[in-house]
């Protein structure tokens, strides 16, 4: 099998679906698409066709947690701007903004649900 990327989707697990989409739209500055699923409520984040997707979703059986999976998100050249406007929503950082060679910059925050989230740039 000859694939693309390993991961082709994501789910956040949220308790409260509108204070999590407020969250999200607010702190990367983006829309989410609300839609229902076989009784499971996801909002999908923005992506170009070939890209990786993911959603935010509720339901009975995931719940968040910041022990739970790590999901890098791309904050290209905005990590700073990011992380603040994070903080303002209530979040944790978890791990601040490092360096890590070639691969660019990381950090990890909590997101409104209690998800630890990470955060991804080539720039500073």
């Amino acid at each position: 099998m000859n694939v693309k990327n390993v991961i082709n989707w994501f789910e956040i697990p949220v308790s409260d679906y509108e204070r999590a989409i407020n969250f999200y739209e607010e702190v990367f500055d983006i829309e989410l698409k609300k839609e229902m699923m076989d009784g499971v409520e996801l909002a999908i984040f923005p992506a170009e066709d070939a890209a990786i997707a993911g959603a935010l979703m509720k339901s009975d059986f995931q719940q968040p947690g910041e022990q739970g999976s790590l999901v890098y998100l791309n904050v290209e050249g905005k990590m700073d701007e990011v992380i603040n406007r994070a903080q303002k929503q209530g979040a944790k950082v978890y791990f601040p903004k490092t360096h890590i060679g070639d691969p660019g910059y990381i950090a990890h925050i909590s997101d409104s649900e209690g998800n630890k989230i990470a955060l991804h740039s080539m720039d500073a």
